[in-house]
């Protein structure tokens, strides 16, 4: 594996006084906040911020720290999936 770390993205909204990690068609239509960040998960830096609309600042730190926990959870699943597939590809070519 790299030693450099992946950026990653992810959005997370607020609609209906609830946080929602990836938002699909019909709630980003619906009108709610929207917060897209991506992240360097093994920095822990964020290397990008948008928003689309105002939240009062604890309820933007809820649907942010959603979005990050989203980020990281999706780099750890990647990173899952690419080691399984490597060692498959290594016990094939008989590494």
């Amino acid at each position: 594996m790299s030693k450099f770390s992946k950026q990653m993205e992810c959005s997370a909204g607020y609609l209906n006084i609830t946080p929602l990690l990836d938002l699909n068609y019909l709630e980003d239509s619906a009108g709610g906040a929207d917060v897209t960040v991506g992240i360097l998960p093994k920095m822990d830096k964020v290397t990008l911020l948008q928003m689309d609309a105002k939240l009062p600042i604890d309820i933007f730190e809820n649907v942010m720290q959603l979005a990050v926990e989203g980020c990281k959870e999706v780099e750890s699943y990647i990173r899952k999936i690419l080691l399984e597939n490597a060692k498959m590809l290594e016990i094939r070519r008989g590494v």
